[in-house]
């Protein structure tokens, strides 16, 4: 029988980036906040025999993969990342078998939202319920890791600490579900040329120090942001997963994903609980927010993608309130509608974009801000952030 698995997405509550390392990659320090739009992926598997953990006993035969989708844009191959994550997921069981993976995309693609990276999370773990075999955290954060720098973000969930280059997470005292609302432009930004440019930004930066002109910056920024992090949440928990240790109580409870234990269903991805209770419930995730607001974190990618694509800044500011009277449209060429509802908590561009979020303190906030962005001609979503403890709870579309 096939196992369902809501495969959800995250936004960044800031990001930096570090210089380029040796290996290429970019050091980064980024807080992860999982949200409940979600893709399904679905996954089938048959092995013909039972699974071996000697790791050095040879496969007999190949795993047989097939992938199929909803979206004319996303990968049937070995391009993959849910592909990828089930053909290195059974080497390390050193299982064959024949696995069938259905992507029904409902998020943006290359937006910024992770949805890539947590189709592999969520075929992962579809493909051990259909086995009947669970690995430790320590290896599936491993397998992760080698997949793409945001996938193991998703197999922790809730507030989630990223560093290395991204793909070093711990999870974090979690904050309370908050109402969000996602702008999804038609544009789409490439994550290789934004690092180019944010190269091309520092080198500028050192050349004007030299000269004289600007001051010094911050000799570690991504140390400093990652301390502005646990200022405001706290350390990290303890038994984080790369630790090897995932099932101490403060751990993503990921107990039952074999064994198949029920799941509450999500309501169509709207919990409803931080919409219909009160305004002192809401200040506990209003409080931790502005917290890390009043630090200055902030998202690296906008200073340079915003240049690139003025329209993606004109759409920050509509989520982040409305405008002020008198206020054009610039060069923007949006409109900017009437409107004088409160503001976000906090807006920002996710990962590198193009999509972008408000959190606010209400759904009536959050709805006249979706209104705004809409009538701006941008496609805007309205949704809440996804807890840790919600988001295994409702990981299985039953």
């Amino acid at each position: 029988m096939a196992t369902r698995v809501r495969s959800y997405s995250k936004i960044n509550l800031g990001l930096a980036i570090g210089p380029v390392r040796g290996d290429g990659f970019h050091g980064l320090a980024t807080l992860y906040q999982t949200l409940a739009l979600h893709d399904v992926v679905t996954v089938t598997a048959r092995s013909p025999r039972s699974p071996s953990r000697d790791l050095g006993q040879p496969l007999l035969g190949g795993a047989k993969i097939t992938l199929t989708t909803n979206h004319a844009q996303v990968p049937t191959d070995a391009r993959n990342t849910a592909w990828k994550m089930v053909e290195r997921t059974l080497e390390r069981m050193n299982v064959v078998a024949e696995v069938a993976i259905h992507i029904e995309k409902q998020l943006p693609v290359q937006g910024g939202m992770g949805a890539g990276s947590a189709n592999a999370a969520a075929a992962l773990i579809g493909l051990e319920r259909e086995l009947g075999v669970e690995l430790a955290q320590a290896e599936r954060l491993a397998i992760a890791a080698e997949v793409g720098s945001d996938v193991p973000l998703f197999l922790v969930g809730g507030a989630v600490l990223g560093v290395g280059r991204g793909e070093i997470v711990s999870p974090m005292q979690d904050l309370p579900a908050t109402v969000c609302v996602i702008a999804v432009p038609e544009i789409g930004v490439s994550t290789p040329r934004a690092f180019r440019d944010w190269d091309e930004k520092a080198a500028s930066s050192v050349r004007d120090e030299a000269a004289g002109l600007t001051s010094s910056p911050c000799s570690d920024r991504l140390e400093q942001l990652s301390h502005v992090y646990v200022s405001v949440l706290g350390e990290p928990l303890i038994g984080s997963p790369q630790q090897g240790n995932p099932q101490t109580e403060q751990t993503p409870d990921t107990s039952g994903i074999v064994r198949g234990r029920s799941s509450e269903r999500n309501r169509g991805g709207l919990g409803g609980e931080t919409l219909e209770r009160g305004s002192t419930w809401n200040g506990l995730a209003e409080n931790s927010l502005l917290a890390l607001v009043r630090t200055g974190i902030e998202n690296d990618f906008e200073s340079v993608v915003f240049p690139q694509y003025p329209l993606l800044r004109e759409i920050k500011r509509l989520l982040m309130g409305p405008p002020a009277n008198g206020f054009g449209a610039g060069n923007s060429g949006i409109s900017r509608p009437e409107d004088t509802s409160g503001d976000a908590i906090v807006a920002a561009l996710s990962g590198s974009g193009s999509a972008l979020f408000g959190l606010y303190r209400s759904r009536a906030d959050a709805e006249a801000a979706q209104r705004r962005v809409q009538a701006a001609g941008c496609k805007a979503l309205l949704t809440e952030t996804l807890p840790r403890q919600q988001y295994w709870r409702t990981m299985f579309a039953e």
